[in-house]
């Protein structure tokens, strides 16, 4: 059996993930709810906080803390010993293509290798269970990886901490997707300030 899937995300009235401020404490301690084996990013997001990864503090890896596994069907993602020493994961995982270009040889990234030119998401999730145990996968970040996974049916619950703005333009949680669900409220919680942490199970 594959593991259990979260999508949870901070979002704007519209939709959008960009654009407004987030208490990325709350949304973190938030996080732990679910206790997650692995926390599942796409290669752009990751490369969009490059400069913070850079700059960040490296404790080194946290023994107790979440695999982090990052879709990179391209390989485009470089600093991988430094994700893992940030002090937020106990190690990293990239996920890989056959058709994903090569690494550099001296590489000491763990690679999971499903499909053919991407990433073959499904069973990637079950290979996660499969041969690391996770029982618990939180997706960390909207767009296209969780459309993609929205899309393949395979997100069983959405956490949204929805906030009182409107963006306009900007990139969507749901990412391309762009079809009917039908959700069932499993929770709402209103915080100061107008935001509202809204969790969802899937029909």
């Amino acid at each position: 059996m594959r593991p259990h899937v979260v999508g949870h995300l901070a979002v704007s009235l519209d939709g959008v993930t960009a654009g407004f401020d987030v208490d990325l404490a709350r949304y973190y301690a938030m996080a732990t709810l679910w206790q997650e084996d692995v926390t599942l990013l796409g290669a752009d997001a990751i490369l969009a906080q490059e400069s913070a990864v850079r700059s960040a503090p490296q404790p080194g890896p946290r023994e107790t803390g979440p695999l982090l596994a990052v879709v990179d069907s391209r390989a485009r993602v470089r600093d991988w010993d430094r994700l893992r020493a940030t002090g937020h994961w106990s190690d990293v995982l990239a996920l890989y293509a056959d058709q994903t270009p090569a690494r550099p040889p001296d590489s000491r990234t763990r690679e999971l290798i499903t499909g053919y030119d991407r990433v073959d998401l499904e069973e990637a999730l079950h290979l996660l269970g499969k041969q690391y145990d996770a029982r618990v996968v939180r997706v960390d970040t909207g767009g296209p990886l969780l459309g993609a996974l929205l899309d393949l049916g395979l997100v069983d619950e959405l956490s949204l901490l929805v906030h009182p703005v409107i963006v306009g333009s900007g990139p969507r949680w749901t990412g391309g997707f762009a079809d009917r669900l039908d959700l069932a409220l499993a929770n709402a919680e209103p915080f100061e300030g107008g935001v509202i942490w809204l969790r969802y199970c899937m029909l």
